[in-house]
């Protein structure tokens, strides 16, 4: 599993693995990684599904919960058939804005 650190947000990825072993990898190194806005790098899974994201949500929910920002990043998904309560971007670039706005939003207690 890589992790890399920029600021206050965290890039998860990792190669040659199964979905679901990629999970239980995060949910393992989680509280490393908890204080941290984060973005979980799928784009080496190709094959994915809207569905197949759906496994991220607890994780997402839970992390979303404490106040940071969870970011999926899969360019081979149909975005209308996620759920809105799970951030999907095509990019790291496009994740990171997602943050960003996100950011702003909880400074201005919209979030």
């Amino acid at each position: 599993m890589n992790f890399d650190k920029e600021g206050t947000i965290t890039t998860v990825s990792q190669e040659k693995t199964s979905l679901s072993h990629f999970l239980d990898n995060l949910n393992d190194a989680y509280d490393r990684i908890k204080a941290d806005h984060l973005i979980i790098d799928v784009l080496n899974f190709s094959d994915l599904s809207s569905e197949d994201l759906l496994e991220f949500l607890e994780v997402s929910k839970k992390h979303r919960a404490q106040g940071k920002s969870f970011v999926m990043v899969s360019n081979s998904i149909n975005y209308e058939e996620v759920p809105v309560n799970l951030n999907v971007a095509p990019t790291v670039q496009e994740a990171k804005d997602i943050i960003d706005l996100e950011e702003i939003e909880r400074d201005l207690d919209l979030f």
